[in-house]
């Protein structure tokens, strides 16, 4: 009697840890509903090498058809990358295709992209999508709050660079996310090591 009690006493405490150990996880480093593994990326939409590695990214999740979830992560050195954030969340509001197609977009023109002509690129964008781009994009401030609410997710992450590229689970306990630390080399083969597990 007293082992048995003592084993259920035991089974308690490890389903409460694992519990525990489920809720602690960030919950930016969770597949969406759904899915059971997913890419999420923190980019600056500034950052040449987010740019650079935005479509290997796209490319892993096409390939293995998982999705990708992008935050929005601007770092204070960049001069215009928030305000694009804001923008790409407005574009998000009319549809989630059109948002990911402006990030898109943004990384294709960055280098021609300065602080003074950002809204021009926007209303380009906006024009040849058909879409309307108010004057004032954010007059509640909504999608800076946004933008600041996924910034704020990656600083409880401790994240120090952009991409920050992560492949998420909900198969593994013991490894429910994997940061990629060379995307280039071990994107494809973390997903592949996530799928075989």
């Amino acid at each position: 009697m007293k082992s048995t009690l003592g084993i259920f006493a035991l089974s308690v405490v490890m389903f409460a840890s694992m519990a525990f150990a489920q809720e602690s996880i960030n919950p930016a480093l969770r597949p969406p509903k759904g899915s059971q593994i997913a890419i999420v990326v923190f980019e600056d939409l500034q950052c040449p090498q987010c740019r650079r590695l935005a479509p290997l990214v796209a490319q892993a999740g096409k390939t293995y058809k998982i999705p990708v979830v992008r935050h929005d992560f601007p770092l204070p050195m960049h001069n215009w990358s928030f305000q694009a954030a804001v923008i790409a969340h407005y574009f998000d509001s009319r549809s989630p295709q059109l948002g990911i197609d402006f990030r898109d977009y943004i990384f294709e023109h960055q280098p021609e992209i300065f602080p003074t002509n950002l809204r021009q690129f926007a209303e380009k964008f906006a024009a040849d999508h058909k879409v309307d781009l108010p004057f004032v994009v954010d007059p509640q401030g909504k999608f800076a709050a946004e933008v600041n609410a996924e910034r704020e997710l990656g600083k409880a992450l401790q994240l120090e660079h952009t991409p920050t590229i992560y492949v998420v689970n909900s198969k593994s306990k013991s490894h429910p996310f994997i940061e990629v630390k060379e995307p280039s080399d071990q994107l494809f083969q973390t997903i592949d090591a996530v799928k075989a597990e």
